[in-house]
């Protein structure tokens, strides 16, 4: 992520560059027209410069993340602070081309529009905070079941002859239809499960069709009565 980042940072020092050029070096082709360089406009050069900071100063913590998902999670708050640039860039411009207009004018329209602007920022900020702990919430709520999904698909390759085999299959499709979301209301039940399961795999490890058998429908059973606790708690 660090690499993005370096090319983002680039890309606005070319443009802060690209804006200090167009304003000190450009001259306006107006007839009769000179910038004046009053309190008016060092107000507003100084508004859009913190705008161009603060831009940078969100996408650094944006690329902070440690992976695609947290990246995704923190897009909102470079497109936010982006948007807050260009707003800025726009009432600046008009600023720093109006001559004689006061300063404290000048201060005032820049103010109301960073205020709002860092509003929608810290708005964005905590929408993804917000977005990564939920999901961090449902990985965690739905691991049981995944993870349960996962080792009954394995039991099946392992099944030491045809009647296990069919025995763990029967078992796979129970838990993969399973509801995926757990709750501590679910802990005594998904813990007897846990424990038919290892019994289930050591039965079908050995080849013993008929105790696989009987383990795996205690099993459906379990996963069944769990999944109606978990329509009760909904």
């Amino acid at each position: 992520m660090k690499k993005n980042f370096k090319l983002y940072a680039l890309i606005w020092a070319i443009l802060l560059v690209a804006f200090n050029a167009v304003v000190f070096l450009v001259r306006p082709v107006i007839p009769g027209f000179v910038v004046q360089y009053d309190a008016r406009f060092w107000v507003a050069w100084a508004f859009i410069f913190a705008a161009f900071i603060g831009n940078l100063v969100c996408a650094y913590f944006a690329f902070q993340a440690q992976n695609l998902t947290k990246l995704f999670y923190n897009l909102p708050l470079i497109t936010v602070s982006r948007s807050a640039l260009i707003c800025m860039l726009i009432a600046g411009a008009g600023l720093l081309l109006i001559p004689n207009c006061p300063a404290w004018i000048a201060a005032v329209v820049c103010i109301l529009i960073l205020a709002f602007n860092a509003i929608a920022v810290v708005k964005a900020a905590w929408a993804s905070d917000t977005v990564e702990k939920i999901d961090q919430k449902v990985k965690t709520q739905t691991f049981f079941i995944r993870s349960l999904t996962a080792d009954a698909e394995s039991l099946i390759s392992r099944a030491a002859n045809e009647e296990v085999k069919t025995a763990c299959k029967k078992v796979y499709e129970a838990v993969r239809y399973s509801d995926p979301m757990s709750s501590d209301a679910l802990a005594a039940i998904e813990s007897q499960i846990t424990l038919k399961f290892a019994a289930l795999s050591e039965a079908a490890s050995a080849g013993d069709a008929e105790k696989t058998k009987v383990l795996a429908d205690e099993m459906i059973i379990l996963v069944g009565d769990r999944n109606n606790k978990c329509k009760l708690l909904k």
